[in-house]
């Protein structure tokens, strides 16, 4: 199964408009209406519609290391990145993984 994309609230919407040019499947916080949910119910939402939750917060990790499941997570430290990067970065990974492979899996750009 292709691998879609929810992007949590500190993403830049520039990174959702650059993949869903390129044909990828994204949601991100605001058009799904989770502004100001807590991580872990933005987690929840992410793993129960298949999506792998991308993000430059760390708390996700955190949540992640705790054991909560997950359909995947991509994580990059926001300043060690350009959108344009993180774009071609995030259309590979769909390119080379499937959704089932990301389940549980963190993936650091």
């Amino acid at each position: 199964m292709d691998i879609r994309y929810h992007l949590d609230e500190h993403v830049d919407s520039a990174i959702a408009a650059g993949l869903k040019l390129r044909g990828i499947d994204v949601t991100t916080t605001n058009d799904q209406s989770l502004q100001g949910t807590s991580d872990s119910e933005q987690l929840a939402f992410a793993r129960e519609q298949g999506r792998v939750l991308v993000t430059c917060d760390s708390d996700f990790i955190a949540l992640a290391r705790s054991g909560a499941p997950h359909a995947g997570i991509v994580y990059w430290p926001v300043r060690h990145r350009r959108v344009g990067q993180v774009v071609l970065d995030l259309v590979l990974i769909s390119r080379i993984a499937t959704a089932e492979e990301m389940v549980g899996h963190v993936e650091f750009l």
